[in-house]
């Protein structure tokens, strides 16, 4: 019998999204205890109040950066953690773009900057005129985290209110024209899910109709997941989801990947891939441990 520990996230971090953080995190719990696991449900406060977790395993959607950094001394302390605390914290803005750039997977040109020095020269590394300006310390928590630039001057403007807010440093990447698709997928299953986020009004801050209309740009499902598996082993997680920009010849650009989204519009299927990965990596593991 596998003992598993659930940490939740704290709702601060799932921003316009609590209800269905909560509701794929709770799925998967019944779903383990399904397959004949203990399951034992905290908050990320309860996490942080606590010495130590008697369970061997823990699943997480936590995102608070001292919860992290508590997920991954448990996993050097012999925990078996999933997505895992280094996981999580590879997909904290800059982490996550050198990553992906780093694994060959199709990114937007950027470019990472100072936020108290940056200069209007700066931006001629990128093309066209149009900017995305993304925090690039953490994930976007406030509206204002990913922010439209339509020109230079505005996307100083915008840097410069990051600073205020003590962000010292943003990721600015050049606004590309396509359909934006968003996906969900489990590493180790052949769960994976893709759609058009603008049809289905499903967004956070709204920044999706920036693009406007779907043209239903044809392109390879087939590719698309493959570099979505490949971005999740480059970022070390197992559940995640994220968005592509599909230009008219049907090439492909991530913008963003997320450790344990909501999977909101496929929950109830994604539910029993999350389990069943969760299950079989913390067996897998504790396996090799004996």
């Amino acid at each position: 019998m596998l003992h598993f520990a659930g940490i939740k996230r704290n709702t601060e971090f799932s921003p316009n999204h609590r209800g269905n953080d909560n509701a794929i995190f709770t799925l998967t719990a019944a779903e383990l205890i399904k397959k004949g696991c203990t399951v034992n449900l905290y908050s990320e406060d309860e996490f942080m109040e606590m010495d130590d977790v008697f369970e061997d395993c823990i699943f997480t959607m936590a995102r608070n950066k001292q919860t992290v950094i508590k997920l991954q001394k448990a996993g050097q302390q012999g925990k078996w953690v999933i997505n895992s605390g280094a996981g999580i914290e590879n997909c904290y803005r800059i982490n996550m773009t050198n990553g992906l750039v780093n694994a060959g997977i199709p990114y937007p040109k950027s470019i990472i900057v100072n936020t108290q020095n940056i200069t209007a020269k700066e931006f001629t590394a990128l093309k066209g005129n149009s900017y995305w300006i993304k925090r690039g310390d953490f994930h976007a928590i406030h509206k204002e985290d990913v922010s439209f630039a339509r020109n230079i001057g505005h996307a100083l403007d915008i840097l410069k209110e990051y600073h205020l807010r003590g962000i010292t440093e943003a990721v600015i990447s050049e606004h590309l024209h396509g359909d934006l698709v968003k996906f969900y997928g489990v590493r180790g299953t052949n769960f994976f899910y893709w759609f058009y986020p603008v049809e289905f009004n499903h967004s956070k801050f709204n920044a999706e109709a920036i693009n406007g209309a779907s043209n239903y740009y044809a392109f390879s499902e087939e590719k698309l997941k493959a570099f979505g598996t490949k971005a999740a082993e480059a970022l070390d997680i197992y559940i995640y989801g994220g968005d592509a920009i599909i230009a008219q010849d049907g090439s492909m650009h991530f913008i963003d990947l997320n450790d344990w989204p909501s999977f909101a519009p496929c929950r109830e299927e994604a539910s029993l891939h999350i389990a069943q990965c969760i299950y079989q990596q913390a067996k897998k593991s504790i396996q090799q441990v004996k």
